[in-house]
């Protein structure tokens, strides 16, 4: 819908053509071409609010975010109430994973225009769907804070999230529920049946598949504050700095018992010492102080719970995977049909869609996609009918067509990274030349034997999925959902 305000100003008629042009090209998804046509009509017509609007739309949907915002900032000049600014300003800050800006930007939007359906939507979806800043007094008092490289303080979360909120994984929960969430919540019944309480647990697999989402569901689960380590946080070049941010962020824990701390990506700061250069030296220094840290839990474990979360467990040091510190590992899968079929309904609940949508050739089309693509294409979708009606008035449902086009516009990120990751763990036999004869060697992947077993279910699903056959069949059972039925 485009906002009263903006029809105060009368366009040129020539940069109306060119805008009107340029809107054909966005609905045919010729972005490049769409952004040149507002461009010059811009250029012809310096104060047309729509056209900056427009632009800023579709440079949002090549991911150049910047160049969107700095169209935003000269909408805004024009219209301080453009509500609509505002509400895309909300979808570049959750793009780009900014959850509490995106958070504030949509607020805004609804407190220039409280029946605005867009930033409606988005704000119960954020809401229900990612961590929330503990309330204080003093919203200070809750704030990361970090002088001359190290960490004073450090914020920590609530979630609103629940397992019942987790599509499919049943296991996996089930798995959680008897390592983790006992642990957190019942110590005295595990101890009167003589079991030690664990201190960490690592969830590792493909990318993109709710490892971050399950540790929201656990903290919800429990009622128990979150940490996130960010590892830019805690690594400084100077000496001494990152062993006193990674003891800062345990003690903070302590001091928010009961507490989940979150290091995603442990492999970039837990990962193998033997590898590490003198220029590394640092580093080192930070994988020494985490196994101390983490040996502190287990002297003392109630009200901590550390959770790591890798793609590639094999590059942690083999001493944080021993047992009371990483021992316990948890293999998270990407979705099988059903649960991708799941994820389409759970994404889509709060959507304005069709009820002829085809879930089922949903899944299909998407099979060997991740649970964040999934996500990533409803979000999409639902992105291009708001823009429809901003641009119309009009209001839209959602169609299986909708999803078919974002789905063939995402593609999948998953069947690249078999493809990498098999390169570096799974044996293989070259031929080289020795003294002129040909000589087959087996050259090693860089998994041990012991680590080929405990993470066999990934092992066994990288063959699977890079194997030719196999991804032959995932590209015509996706051929035939998104082109025939």
């Amino acid at each position: 819908m485009v906002d009263e305000q903006k029809q105060q100003h009368m366009p040129n008629p020539q940069a109306k053509a060119l805008y009107d042009e340029a809107g054909k090209l966005f609905d045919q998804e010729k972005f490049n071409d769409a952004v040149e046509l507002y461009t010059k009509a811009i250029e012809i017509d310096p104060e047309y609010s729509s056209a900056y609007f427009n632009r800023a739309l579709t440079y949002t949907e090549l991911g150049e975010y910047e160049k969107a915002l700095r169209d935003i900032d000269i909408v805004l000049k024009f219209e301080p109430n453009a509500f609509d600014a505002y509400y895309l300003m909300g979808r570049i800050a959750e793009l780009q994973h900014d959850y509490e800006g995106a958070k504030e930007w949509f607020e805004k939007a609804l407190s220039i225009n409280p029946n605005y359906a867009p930033a409606k939507t988005s704000l119960e979806l954020l809401n229900k769907n990612n961590f929330t800043i503990q309330e204080s007094s003093n919203i200070e008092e809750n704030k990361t804070v970090i002088e001359e490289g190290q960490i004073k303080k450090v914020r920590w979360y609530k979630s609103n999230i629940t397992l019942k909120d987790v599509v499919g994984l049943e296991k996996v929960k089930e798995e959680i529920y008897e390592n983790i969430i006992l642990a957190i919540k019942k110590p005295a019944l595990l101890r009167s049946y003589g079991k030690k309480l664990g201190t960490g647990v690592l969830f590792y697999g493909p990318p993109g598949n709710g490892k971050t989402y399950l540790v929201k569901a656990i903290a919800g689960e429990t009622n128990a504050n979150v940490i996130i380590a960010n590892i830019n946080e805690i690594v400084d070049m100077y000496a001494g700095n990152t062993e006193k941010n990674m003891h800062a962020i345990f003690e903070q824990a302590r001091k928010n018992a009961p507490c989940i701390l979150f290091f995603d990506e442990i492999d970039a700061l837990g990962g193998k010492r033997e590898g590490m250069g003198e220029q590394q030296s640092y580093m080192r220094m930070a994988v020494n102080q985490f196994l101390q840290e983490m040996d502190g839990v287990e002297q003392n474990p109630e009200g901590i719970f550390v959770i790591g979360a890798t793609n590639q467990p094999w590059d942690i040091d083999p001493a944080l995977k021993r047992s009371k510190r990483f021992g316990e590992a948890i293999y998270i899968p990407p979705p099988n049909y059903k649960e991708r079929k799941a994820a389409f309904i759970y994404n889509t609940r709060n959507m304005p869609i069709s009820r002829f949508v085809h879930f089922g050739r949903l899944a299909r089309a998407t099979m060997g996609f991740s649970q964040a693509d999934i996500y990533e294409i409803c979000d999409k979708a639902a992105l291009h009918a708001a823009v429809y009606e901003d641009r119309t008035g009009k209001k839209k449902k959602i169609t299986t067509g909708d999803f078919i086009r974002e789905i063939k516009r995402h593609g999948n990120t998953l069947d690249e990274w078999y493809g990498m990751i098999k390169k570096e763990i799974i044996s293989k036999r070259e031929v080289q030349i020795v003294d002129g004869k040909k000589t087959e060697v087996i050259k090693e992947g860089k998994l041990t034997p012991e680590e080929k077993q405990k993470y066999r279910p990934l092992v066994k699903d990288v063959k699977k999925n890079s194997n030719p056959f196999y991804l032959f069949i995932k590209k015509l059972v996706r051929f035939i959902a998104i082109y025939i039925f």
